[in-house]
């Protein structure tokens, strides 16, 4: 795995290359950095061209003081692309990757050959996100938008170890699938500015999901490009009746249960989510 650094819309991101044939920008979720998709990369490599940066403020990308949200980490990315001399690509996100990957699609939907999504928020999952069932889930939306949470979770490597792991276990229905890279998952979240970074993201978006939640989210024309959707049998956050609203979101939309995993289906079954990441680029003739 090749790593790079690409400067783009006024920022340095890291980028991790790996594989040849047609590329493939995967956008990773929170608490995580591009090291989430090395599983899922070793996988394709033999098929595809994977390009896995770290998100402004999280990683060994930039963090200039935030926030920022989908919007702009969309426009870094299609900068990012253009840096790479790379017009045409499929997208992979999970999570606030996949927040990122709608207003990208909505920007740039000519240089993109499909979206392949895991779990993430969409505007039909309205007020239930807010339901009262739902609220001992979304604290950490709130917490992190505090100007003392990245000193407290980063009062010592402990504190952000217990904090980091805490989503990645809680999140996932195989408790294990980050046994192996929780170390190096608090020492990335202990770099300087990365707790803040990935911190804001959330006060970014706050505005945009509270009018979710409220039923309030701005009413915009379906996404025309090939959408593709595997959503988790189990994922805590994001349960999967929350898809019965996509196709107002996605008017190409190819979705399924991902059965046996929760939150990180990627992580927690790599072999199945290479298989069907494949098996969509190749369907919309991108392979």
């Amino acid at each position: 795995m090749e790593h790079l650094t690409v400067t783009a819309n006024g920022a340095n991101f890291h980028v991790v290359r790996a594989g040849s044939g047609k590329p493939l920008l995967l956008l990773h979720g929170w608490p995580e950095f591009w090291l989430t998709w090395e599983p899922v990369m070793a996988r394709l490599a033999d098929r595809f061209t994977l390009i896995a940066p770290d998100l402004r403020g999280f990683g060994d990308s930039d963090k200039p003081d935030g926030p920022y949200g989908p919007d702009g980490h969309a426009a870094d990315m299609l900068a990012l692309m253009e840096g790479l001399g790379i017009e045409r690509f499929g997208l992979v996100g999970h999570d606030v990757g996949g927040a990122v990957m709608q207003p990208l699609a909505r920007q740039a939907a000519k240089r993109l050959t499909g979206l392949f999504f895991f779990d993430f928020v969409y505007p039909g999952i309205g007020p239930r996100m807010a339901a009262p069932d739902r609220l001992n889930h979304i604290w950490y939306q709130s917490f992190q938008q505090m100007e003392m949470a990245p000193a407290l979770v980063g009062a010592s490597r402990e504190s952000c170890r217990l904090y980091i792991g805490h989503f990645l276990k809680g999140w996932a229905h195989r408790k294990n699938a980050f046994d192996d890279v929780l170390d190096a998952f608090a020492d990335n979240y202990l770099k300087p500015g990365n707790l803040a970074g990935g911190f804001a993201h959330y006060r970014a978006s706050h505005a945009g999901r509270v009018a979710m939640m409220k039923g309030e989210a701005p009413k915009l024309p379906p996404i025309d490009v090939p959408t593709c959707v595997r959503w988790a049998e189990h994922d805590p956050l994001f349960p999967y009746a929350w898809t019965d609203r996509l196709s107002e979101t996605f008017s190409s939309l190819d979705l399924a249960m991902f059965p046996g995993v929760g939150h990180f289906p990627h992580r927690e079954d790599p072999d199945r989510a290479a298989a069907e990441i494949a098996a969509f680029f190749q369907r919309v003739g991108w392979s």
